[in-house]
């Protein structure tokens, strides 16, 4: 799937377009305002950052005549994100809502209104009194006036709205939600317009009328209660303005420096409230002035800052306007970098992701390979079981043994039978039976190699005074050779025990009971327990190959006196 970040600028500039050619070319004239819109919500599908797309949005969406392009740019958002998108947006209605309020009742209308004709604006609803009339009809802040009485109020200046407000005791209000509030302090100042959630206003829990107190939106305005004497003193030091149409009240204008006002901390553009008891919100110039002159002890609220930029000089606000222009430019600076940092963890995430991904796919593999593996040992362990216990276990009916003496070593073969009678024992010396015994036998083979040095498998100690010699027997059928003893028995090595009749070792002839077994296929057996001698004795019978070398230690012959 191709993500929006993905698409270079051009194409995703073509692609808006083309699918809402009104909103993005009518609504929206100016080129580099175009390439930031482009940019944020490239920006926004690679952080998938919801709220700070929205806010990157607002700063072009500037007025009420664009808010249609939030509605333009929703196909773009995924679908896991457009409820929350909708949220966020403002709700703007094309509906008209009409309420009554009684003018006359103690508590007011409780709201406040910007704007007008003179203003280049419609009027908007900036401030509710909570739990007022307004508030309780379902009026909100941020709602267009429309019609007053009947009348409609599109031409009308601020003073007339009012003037027409004031004309009936039942006054009947029509209006449609923006969620936009206009912000103009003079009419030369240029229109700017604020969401309602970025709008802050006093919270309006004093009496509210139709011009009531509202702040210039932004600035974190804060309510403060300061203590005058003017006894001994020529006066509080400082002067008020009364403030314009669209911000009324009673602002300080002037403040002496080292004055009382000074010194307990009032400020050019502090809005005054209250004094000794007597709410400012409604009062005209002549009557403050009245109240502030009226006792030698003022107790004197007042609002923070919340005239400050009706007392700028031009060049102020050019500076001040420079500040805020700066900020956002490093607000939007650290969010790139931010980005970008998110795209360098994201992108260091998803290698670390892969890695462990191929650790976990190579350690399955091995984990499969070790489970394979013993899996076989297994089966073949159980296959040597099974042949060791067909080789070496009980039989039914058992084999007769053969009695193998010392005799053997002489002639071992019926057709080399050698004729006894008549001759003494003494007569049949020891080279004349090893003579017999390294004959051919009808297998074709001999019965011990003549080449073999058993120095190069022993040590001499090993071998010491032990007739070695080296077997290699023919794998034909069963070896049916018994062993006995091993290193922890009290023989202290391994033995042949028995040899089973038509046995492979039978057959051979070269072995016989007694004989000490040192070594099978190279491998020694001197220092071994009994099962391991078994186990390796199975083990190279039923391996691959014809033949077995088994390395013995010959036992002395017996010696008998024949009976003639």
């Amino acid at each position: 799937m191709c993500y929006i970040n993905e698409w270079p600028k051009r194409f995703l500039k073509t692609f808006i377009q083309q699918y809402s050619d009104y909103q993005v070319n009518l609504l929206i004239d100016n080129e580099a305002e175009k390439d930031y819109l482009y940019d944020v919500l490239r920006m926004y599908h690679q952080s998938m950052n919801l709220p700070v797309l929205v806010g990157d949005l607002k700063l072009v969406i500037n007025e009420p005549s664009r808010l249609p392009l939030f509605d333009a740019i929703r196909p773009l958002i995924p679908l896991k994100h457009q409820v929350e998108y909708d949220q966020l947006t403002p709700k703007r209605s094309r509906k008209l809502k009409e309420v009554r309020l009684d003018r006359l009742q103690p508590e007011g209308l409780g709201i406040s209104v910007r704007g007008g004709v003179e203003f280049s604006c419609g009027l908007f609803i900036s401030q509710l009194v909570k739990g007022g009339q307004a508030d309780n009809v379902g009026l909100q802040v941020g709602d267009e006036i429309v019609r007053i009485n009947g009348y409609s109020i599109s031409s009308c200046t601020h003073e007339e709205v009012i003037n027409l407000i004031r004309t009936k005791k039942i006054v009947s209000i029509k209006v449609r939600h923006i969620g936009m509030i206009p912000v103009k302090s003079s009419a030369d100042e240029p229109l700017k317009w604020q969401y309602v959630d970025q709008f802050v206003s006093d919270s309006g829990e004093g009496k509210g009328s139709v011009a009531g107190l509202a702040s210039s939106g932004g600035r974190d305005n804060k309510e403060k209660k300061v203590f005058i004497s003017l006894i001994g003193t020529k006066g509080i030091g400082c002067s008020i303005s009364s403030g314009p149409t669209q911000k009324p009240g009673i602002f300080i204008s002037n403040v002496k420096p080292s004055s009382l006002s000074a010194e307990v901390g009032l400020e050019v553009g502090d809005q005054i409230v209250e004094v000794n008891g007597v709410d400012f919100s409604n009062v005209d110039h002549k009557e403050a002035v009245r109240v502030l002159k009226s006792s030698r002890t003022l107790t004197i609220s007042v609002v923070a800052g919340a005239g400050k930029e009706l007392f700028m000089t031009e060049e102020e606000r050019q500076r001040e306007a420079r500040l805020r222009e700066q900020e956002r430019q490093e607000l939007m600076h650290q969010k790139r970098l931010a980005l970008e940092t998110n795209k360098i963890i994201k992108e260091q995430q998803k290698k670390e992701r892969l890695r462990k991904l191929e650790i976990s796919q190579k350690t399955a593999e091995e984990e499969e390979r070790y489970r394979r593996e013993i899996e076989q040992i297994t089966a073949e362990e159980e296959k040597f079981k099974k042949e060791w216990e067909e080789d070496w276990g009980p039989k039914e009916p058992p084999k007769s043994l053969k009695t193998v003496t010392a005799e053997v070593h002489s002639a071992p073969c019926s057709k080399h039978k050698i004729d006894l009678k008549g001759v003494a024992h003494d007569q049949l010396e020891t080279d004349d039976m090893d003579e017999v015994i390294m004959k051919q036998d009808k297998q074709g083979f001999q019965k011990y190699l003549e080449d073999f040095d058993p120095y190069s498998m022993f040590t001499p100690e090993q071998i010491m005074g032990k007739d070695v010699r080296l077997l290699r027997i023919k794998k034909e059928g069963s070896l049916d050779l018994a062993v006995e003893g091993g290193i922890d028995s009290p023989i202290g090595k391994i033995v042949v025990s028995a040899i089973y009749e038509g046995g492979a070792a039978d057959k051979h002839g070269g072995i016989v009971k007694g004989d000490e077994i040192l070594a099978v296929n190279g491998k020694i057996l001197i220092d071994s327990r009994l099962a391991e001698a078994q186990a390796t004795l199975a083990k190279a019978w039923n391996m691959g190959g014809d033949w077995i070398d088994l390395v013995i230690a010959a036992s002395p012959p017996k010696e008998y006196n024949d009976e003639m």
